[in-house]
């Protein structure tokens, strides 16, 4: 078997983040008066840039860094913690680590914050490198986290993309980059397939089948 790099995601895809997330944008949205929408219409918190995501909410776009910084307020010290690894993910990183494989993280959560997360699980071992968004909107995007990462780790083996959102599957497609979905977290399996994966997976086991097929 050929060793691969493989990029994951973080939030929705290694780990539920869902609940310090919803927390803290309700947090943000109360801050400007604006109506907080049920929980499961803020599901779309987890995963995409923050900024855009709270102008889709309501904030004005130059309110968005303010808004921002108010969620950052709790999430940094608390909210980080409402998380939890899915099940299954670590056997998962066990299993492709003794494969071979070269594992990082690509995601939009900025990159401090996802070491402390990973850390906290103690997860941060599985992966070569962890690279995500800066804390300004310099780089937040998932193509442009991955392109900071490609730039970072100078390699130029096979690499697949594992995330939970179309925005991943864009992001790689961005660089030529195939990538699976998965279907336990916050995006919609539709918009990854309709966005180009190659595959959608329904479990970590499933998950590593599909990564050593492709």
């Amino acid at each position: 078997m050929t060793p691969k790099e493989i990029l994951f995601d973080l939030d929705g895809t290694l780990t539920d983040s869902g609940e310090g997330i919803i927390n803290c944008a309700v947090l943000a949205l109360e801050h400007f008066g604006l109506p907080v929408p049920s929980r499961e219409e803020m599901r779309v918190f987890v995963g995409p840039p923050l900024h855009e995501t709270f102008v889709r909410f309501g904030v004005p776009s130059e309110k968005a860094e303010e808004a921002v910084a108010v969620y950052r307020s709790r999430y940094i010290p608390i909210g980080k913690y409402e998380n939890t690894p899915y099940p299954g993910i670590r056997e998962l990183l066990e299993a492709l680590k003794a494969q071979g494989h070269l594992l990082y993280v690509a995601t939009s959560k900025p990159e401090q914050m996802s070491v402390d997360i990973l850390e906290h699980f103690d997860l941060a071992k599985y992966f070569t490198r962890i690279c995500g968004a800066s804390m300004d909107t310099s780089r937040s995007s998932k193509d442009a986290v991955i392109a900071y990462l490609l730039a970072q780790s100078g390699t130029a083996g096979k690499k697949i993309m594992v995330g939970d959102t179309k925005y991943d599957i864009l992001g790689a497609a961005a660089h030529g980059i195939p990538a699976i979905g998965v279907s336990w977290g916050y995006g919609n399996v539709s918009e990854m397939e309709a966005a180009g994966a190659s595959a959608i997976a329904h479990s970590p086991e499933q998950l590593l089948t599909l990564l050593n097929s492709l």
